[in-house]
């Protein structure tokens, strides 16, 4: 798995005009999941994520979780994490995992987090998506398994 996680004020996700989830303070997740991913990746994920510490305490340094805060998470499935670039100007997509699995590890991901108490809004699986954020400091971090 692959993750982008901004830190934001607010998110957005828009599909056809229409809102499908929406945040106020907290974290823009995107989320890409490879082949031969599963439950063990999903938790290590979900855990690392919902925990990291990237949120400005009193002092100004980022010792503050999600759950400090009061913050949500928006999570959106984005395959294109998974592109290989580096060969050619055409990305490959090869090691992205197969739809009906990664929706499913997608779904277990929100659930994980959604089990840790967050608040977790989400886009549309397999839907063209318009992600609108404003990214707070801008704080952005990049996270893959192993």
């Amino acid at each position: 798995m692959k993750a982008v996680i901004q830190r934001v004020s607010a998110a957005q996700v828009v599909v056809e005009g229409e809102v499908v989830g929406q945040i106020g303070r907290g974290m823009l997740v995107l989320l890409g999941v490879a082949e031969g991913d599963g439950p063990e990746q999903v938790a290590w994920m979900a855990e690392k994520i919902a925990g990291l510490r990237i949120f400005d305490d009193d002092a100004g340094k980022m010792n503050l979780g999600l759950a400090d805060v009061g913050g949500a998470m928006l999570v959106v499935s984005q395959f294109t994490l998974l592109g290989d670039c580096r060969k050619g100007k055409r990305p490959s997509f090869i090691g992205a995992a197969e739809p009906e699995i990664a929706e499913r590890l997608y779904e277990a991901f929100v659930t994980a987090v959604r089990g840790q108490g967050i608040e977790v809004a989400t886009g549309r699986f397999r839907t063209h998506m318009a992600v609108s954020l404003t990214n707070d400091g801008p704080v952005t971090i990049l996270l893959e398994t192993t």
